[in-house]
């Protein structure tokens, strides 16, 4: 932290968290704020990878587009059919801007809709942290031989976060590793890649917590700063004297391709 964060009061940190728009998916204002370590497989380059071998691709639920627009800058060729869809209202101009540059469509469409685009419609579908995966859409609007490549949010990521806020918590008698692996299966994808990373996650003051919470919704899906003030107190304490609190996210790769015939 800067020496002017440092003396920052906890009531001006709370504000100044509260303060930060929330729309798209630019995490730049943590700079310096806030580090999360990216899992090995390196998705964006991947995706890129895999876009450059299509001629048309799909990222569902692209938030922002702007995940989606660096993977297109990586692809060579970039594809000639690109589109999107997105859920949340303030998203989509984000998006459409942001894909203008690839000549992309963006489609609001709930994340729960079934997607709006014709059967066999793409030779490449992807996804990063998706709120809901639908196997039997992907695997309708995909080519035969088509692509899905997803990063997905694993069990328990940012626990140590929002253990310490609402206390603990139930956990899932199935993992999320293996439902992903029966919904792909049971919609006739088959596998190429399925596996998982624990990621640390350090955040270096309060300001940074209440605008992670406030982005990533599901972290704490009750979450305002009224309601929590007192563990957020807490939490500043700890900062305070340790100079960071750390978390680990889970992430989970998942390649896997719709048969040829």
């Amino acid at each position: 932290m800067t020496d002017n964060r440092q003396s920052a009061d906890f009531d001006t940190l709370i504000a100044e968290g509260e303060a930060v728009p929330t729309e798209g998916w630019d995490f730049s204002w943590f700079d310096g704020r806030a580090t999360e370590e990216r899992p090995s497989w390196g998705y964006a380059r991947l995706a890129s990878a895999r876009a450059s071998e299509v001629a048309g691709v799909l990222d569902v639920q692209t938030g922002g587009g702007e995940v989606f627009a660096e993977i297109l800058r990586g692809a060579d060729p970039t594809p000639g059919v690109v589109a999107a869809t997105e859920g949340w209202p303030p998203n989509v101009p984000l998006a459409r801007a942001a894909l203008a540059p690839f000549a992309g469509t963006v489609i609001a469409s709930e994340e729960d809709d079934a997607l709006p685009f014709g059967d066999a419609s793409f030779a490449l579908v992807v996804s990063r942290h998706p709120v809901v995966t639908d196997f039997d859409e992907v695997n309708r609007v995909l080519m035969p031989g088509g692509i899905y490549l997803s990063q997905q949010i694993g069990d328990r990521s940012n626990s140590e976060l929002y253990e310490f806020l609402m206390g603990p918590q139930p956990r899932d008698d199935v993992s999320t590793i293996d439902w992903l692996r029966a919904k792909a299966e049971s919609a006739e994808l088959e596998l190429i890649d399925l596996r998982e990373e624990r990621t640390r996650i350090e955040f270096f003051d309060i300001a940074a917590v209440v605008y992670f919470l406030r982005k990533v919704v599901w972290t704490v899906p009750d979450f305002t700063v009224e309601r929590y003030r007192e563990r957020l107190r807490e939490l500043d304490a700890i900062i305070r004297r340790d100079g960071v609190f750390v978390s680990y996210s889970a992430r989970i790769l998942l390649e896997a391709r719709k048969p040829a015939a």
